[in-house]
């Protein structure tokens, strides 16, 4: 097939690959380019590769792969090959391909479609001066382009330093594809002689990608619209291997929130690992990202990952910007958090009260099944499970702070009668055995009775005694939650506090 030829997207089983550089922690856009990529292999019954592209060996961070391996399990995401799985086309870390890449850099520069280039970092720092002085676009001047055969035998055997650039034709244009977009004309006058293998032996991303998508077998390649300024360099690499070359697709890239400019750290969490860190559940992720580019056949909101492999297709990408906005997300959180059963979202919730210093690690069965039945109170309440030490700390603590005296007393009252209020709620409950839910709102709505009160004056000062906060579940399923022996301390401290205001 030419490299020019208009394709046909064809539901054919694929090999799709998710590459990312570990010179960071996983990044959400490179998260939904991993997810594009898994439900496509699904859909197709094709694979799913993980490549580690190392190359940038100035910029690693040293647990970025475990963290991107970490992130993409989180999501659901397993690959069929790769590091941890294995493969016939591996190895799948470029630091450990170095010979294949060289040896074919190689082959281009006797093929006469690459060549040396001696310049020094000096030479070419002040050729860039000079450009930019004359007003020029920068680029390199191809000073080496046509050294003389002789010339390139005598610095290769002194051991002069070098790289490998590619030759770009000096007329001419090249048209490139992208399925979502079309085709696409850039002209060789617009591209330098770009570098292809780097003095240290390492190879450009642009050759190792070419490389390595064609040993791998890669019939697909799903990545960001930033990319679309390679596609040429890659199309110029494929036709002068004779290789037909994967087909494109370029993925939208996201806007801030506020709809200005294109997301950043400076908008908050970027990163998968900090949105894991904040609470959010991989089911709300996922299907918040699921839609960040792609728009389903129907109305449709909430997917499972089978449910979006069922419904995948890559004629429904977009290709305008895509806002990414934080109360989308929240609701898709606060979703998936009130479908978990209470057992289950007391599993998820564990290792953030044990980060908080409420529960042990590991935490005693009793404690968490006292855990279990807590969640009912708040599943309704927190949108993020970094909420739940604030939602259920009250309970788990065996004391808490006392609450401040104009909070016990609100807008109504004064710091005497309230004091009178919870001493005398305080004595009532002391002579009840039953602190049951149902009892505990008998008792207590009896009492407003006696004392010729609205019950609002009665149960919310109870509420901020026992808690010391103004929003909480319903007052008798936190009553009976608590205990007995909590509650009435939290009372006696309540009426200290008021009887020295």
């Amino acid at each position: 097939m030419s490299i020019n030829q208009k394709r046909c997207f064809v539901m054919e089983a694929v090999r799709v690959r998710f590459a990312p550089s570990p010179t960071g922690y996983l990044h959400i856009g490179g998260a939904r380019t991993a997810l594009y990529d898994w439900l496509l292999a699904r859909k197709t019954g094709g694979q799913f590769i993980l490549r580690i592209e190392d190359t940038d060996r100035n910029r690693l961070v040293a647990d970025a792969v475990q963290d991107i391996k970490e992130s993409l399990r989180w999501l659901g995401l397993d690959w069929d090959e790769g590091p941890d799985a294995g493969g016939d086309a591996g190895p799948y870390f470029q630091s450990e391909r170095l010979a294949i890449y060289q040896k074919y850099a190689t082959q281009l520069v006797q093929a006469g479609k690459a060549y040396y280039c001696f310049c020094t970092p000096e030479r070419l720092e002040e050729m860039r001066k000079k450009q930019e002085e004359a007003g020029q676009p920068s680029g390199y001047d191809r000073h080496c382009r046509e050294l003389p055969a002789e010339e390139v035998e005598r610095k290769l055997a002194a051991g002069d330093k070098y790289v490998i650039r590619f030759k770009v034709p000096l007329t001419g244009q090249t048209k490139v594809r992208d399925e979502l977009r079309g085709e696409m004309v850039f002209d060789h006058q617009t591209l330098d002689d770009f570098v292809i293998l780097k003095s240290d032996g390492f190879p450009t991303y642009h050759l190792a990608s070419v490389v390595d998508d064609h040993l791998m077998g890669i019939t697909h390649v799903i990545r960001g619209e930033e990319w679309i300024v390679s596609l040429p360099r890659h199309f110029l690499l494929y036709a002068a291997f004779g290789w037909n070359p994967p087909v494109f697709i370029h993925l939208p890239i996201f806007l801030a929130p506020d709809g200005k400019g294109k997301l950043s750290k400076r908008h908050g969490a970027t990163g998968v690992r900090e949105f894991r860190e904040k609470g959010y559940l991989p089911e709300a992720l996922v299907n918040f990202l699921l839609l960040l580019g792609w728009h389903p056949p129907t109305d449709q909101e909430l997917f499972t990952l089978d449910q979006a492999v069922e419904a995948f297709s890559v004629d429904r990408l977009n290709t305008s910007p895509v806002n990414f906005s934080l109360d989308k997300l929240d609701w898709y959180n606060g979703i998936y958090i009130r479908k978990l059963s209470h057992e289950e979202l007391a599993k998820r919730a564990l290792p953030f009260l044990q980060k908080d210093g409420l529960l042990p690690d590991p935490c005693p069965p009793e404690q968490f099944a006292y855990l279990v039945r807590l969640m009912p109170l708040v599943q309704e309440r927190i949108k993020l499970l970094s909420e739940i030490s604030n939602a259920v700390g009250y309970f788990l603590r065996e004391e808490i702070d006392p609450p401040a005296p104009e909070l016990l007393v609100g807008k109504k009252g004064t710091a005497g009668e309230i004091a009178d209020i919870l001493g005398k709620v305080g004595a009532v409950l002391n002579q009840i055995d039953d602190f049951s839910e149902e009892n505990l709102e008998r008792v207590l709505r009896a009492l407003a009775e006696e004392l010729q009160l609205k019950p609002g004056q009665i149960f919310m000062p109870v509420r901020v005694a026992v808690t010391g906060q103004t929003a909480t579940p319903g007052l008798f399923e936190l009553l009976a939650a608590l205990g007995k022996k909590k509650v009435l301390q939290r009372l006696w401290q309540a009426v200290t506090v008021l009887q020295g205001a």
